[in-house]
């Protein structure tokens, strides 16, 4: 037997010995069964789907710059309060009970901070509200926030002045809040070309903390802290600030040194990302934060009927006494508690920026009388409520995340072909040649049995010979009488006698057996 396999040549020659071959056949099937288990190990650890994640370094000659989302801590400016307003919402900053009466806890602590405009309004006793007057909690925000334009003080984009215009409105569980480098409005992203201090946005706010809603008890619109929350995000990506947001304090101009990380992740069975798209009648790209905020914005709908502020849609804005009964603690218990509801996979696809933050006091001794002139307030007054934001790339290049199949089929082929070197000695060629061969013995074998099958049918009428002509005579010198005279051979017996139909019958010695030779 000439094979290519290595070993099972000998087992079928005839030059080795009985104990030789046996050898050979047992050598042959350590070989094979070795075979066969480093193949399944490798088909399992295929059917696994593993997967590894590379991580790299891409430089770039330019990068677009994120968006810069921030808002005052402060929800609502005394200043601007007006009698109607703290009628509707007062409940709703826990000032008042719900038949419009002040609490007493809410007085006193008035009092004692000299708020003497804020209780001069808390004076309903001679107040009637105008009729099938309905508040509308989306005005009333916008117009008791912060206002830009009153705390942009200074602006600069690359060295290059910028202004309250260069910003667009955003509403969060914050309020009224402002982003900068959205692309909303058809403004075109802006870019960077180096990295570095003074190659991104420098920003000088001022937080009005004069303006800051006194705390007369504990609401989800309360706040302790003096300051804004920032959050630098991709433009495809909505603000959650309230949740992933950073703080910046006044009396310190803080540094963001940032780093672009674009992250790639398979979808089932290797990883667990989300490759379809949004299911959302709000969002057309999904990130976490669409879903979360999509996710909340359905689960207050179905048990409010009504939607916050900061909520996409166009339903029912939740009024003041909705927000302080129902919407606030909806959402609490939903953020907080219930894990079930809200369940949003990580994108396939994902842009996040790495953070570094450091900061230093200002102003100084030596800038405070200027900036104090400068903004005509007082040092303390600058001390208190100023504060510089710097955000720029640390480098112009980003870091690439990305996950990759750790195996896959082209790997299995190798993986099998080397086994099948190392211990039998095949190729996908000998594979072939054995393929080949059970070919043949398929054609020989089973095509072979229907030939031989139809072909005794065809020898028997070969014996017969059909006579047309008129019947010879049998001729004496070529059969004798004696059968046994010489020149005379045993077959050549006399002819039988002519049958009526003409057919004469040639009859062996071996009673009419027919021989079949076939050459396979």
């Amino acid at each position: 037997m000439r094979t290519k396999i290595h070993g099972l040549k000998f087992v079928f020659s005839s030059d080795k010995s009985k104990p030789q071959r046996v050898i050979w056949i047992m050598a042959f099937f350590v070989c094979f069964g070795l075979l066969l288990t480093w193949s399944g190990n490798r088909i399992l650890y295929l059917m696994s789907y593993p997967a590894i994640t590379k991580i790299y370094m891409v430089w770039a000659h330019n990068m677009s710059f994120p968006a810069v989302t921030f808002c005052n801590k402060n929800v609502f400016r005394v200043s601007t309060l007006t009698r109607e307003d703290l009628y509707h919402s007062g409940y709703w900053m826990d000032l008042m009970y719900p038949n419009h009466t002040v609490m007493e806890r809410s007085l006193s602590i008035l009092k004692d901070s000299h708020k003497q405009s804020l209780l001069s309004l808390l004076d309903f006793d001679n107040y009637t509200p105008p009729p099938d007057y309905r508040i509308n909690t989306t005005e009333m925000m916008g117009r008791l926030g912060h206002q830009l334009e009153d705390m942009l003080l200074e602006c600069r984009f690359r060295g290059e002045t910028c202004t309250y215009k260069n910003f667009s409105t955003i509403y969060t569980r914050y309020g009224k809040c402002y982003t900068f480098n959205s692309g909303l409005d058809g403004n075109p992203l802006l870019t960077t070309l180096k990295g570095g201090t003074g190659n991104g946005l420098e920003i000088m706010l001022d937080i009005q903390q004069d303006e800051y809603l006194p705390v007369w008890g504990e609401t989800d619109e309360t706040s302790y802290e003096a300051g804004i929350k920032v959050q630098i995000h991709s433009q495809d990506e909505p603000p959650f600030i309230d949740q992933l947001g950073f703080g910046v304090a006044p009396g310190f101009q803080t540094f963001v040194s940032c780093q672009q990380q674009l992250l790639q992740y398979l979808p089932p069975p290797w990883g667990d990302c989300k490759s379809t798209p949004i299911d959302s009648e709000y969002f057309s790209t999904y990130s976490i934060t669409a879903c979360r905020i999509d996710c909340e914005t359905r689960y207050l709908l179905e048990n409010c009927n009504c939607r916050m502020v900061h909520m996409p849609g166009t339903s029912t804005v939740c009024t003041p006494e909705q927000y302080k009964d129902c919407a606030d603690p909806a959402l609490d218990f939903l953020v907080e508690k219930d894990n079930d509801y809200c369940v949003c996979q990580t994108p396939c696809n994902m842009t996040r920026y790495g953070k570094e933050l450091s900061m230093v006091k200002i102003p100084s001794k030596a800038s405070a009388k200027y900036l104090a002139k400068k903004f005509n307030k007082t040092e303390q007054y600058i001390g208190e409520n100023i504060l510089v934001l710097d955000i720029f790339f640390e480098a112009l290049n980003y870091e690439k995340i990305e996950q990759k199949k750790a195996y896959e089929i082209a790997g299995l082929l190798g993986d099998i072909g080397g086994q099948m070197g190392l211990f039998i000695g095949a190729s996908v060629l000998t594979i072939l040649e054995i393929f080949d061969y059970l070919y043949e013995v398929f054609k020989d074998k089973v095509l072979g049995y229907f030939i031989r099958k139809k072909r005794p049918q065809r020898c028997q009428s070969d014996n017969l010979s059909i006579a047309t002509s008129p019947p010879k005579q049998p001729n004496s010198e070529e059969f004798p009488e004696n059968p046994t005279s010489p020149g005379v051979t045993p077959n050549h017996a006399p002819r039988a006698p002519v049958t009526p139909s003409g057919v004469t019958r040639t009859v062996s010695d071996s009673r009419r057996t027919c021989y079949l030779v076939t050459r396979l």
